[in-house]
């Protein structure tokens, strides 16, 4: 599933978790991303929306 919601753009946050003995590494936050079905135009479609 894609990590971006449809609606607003929201992506995830990059950053760095820090040890106890302060040695960095990469992680990433990602947006809650759920999985809505909606009618557009009359037709079904399913969307990548954050909470």
């Amino acid at each position: 599933m894609a990590a971006h919601c449809d609606i607003c753009g929201k992506k995830p946050g990059f950053g760095n978790t820090i040890s106890h003995s302060h040695r960095r590494h990469s992680r990433r936050w990602n947006p809650n991303i759920q999985t809505v079905r909606t009618v557009q135009g009359g037709t079904p479609t399913k969307l990548n929306v954050c909470t």
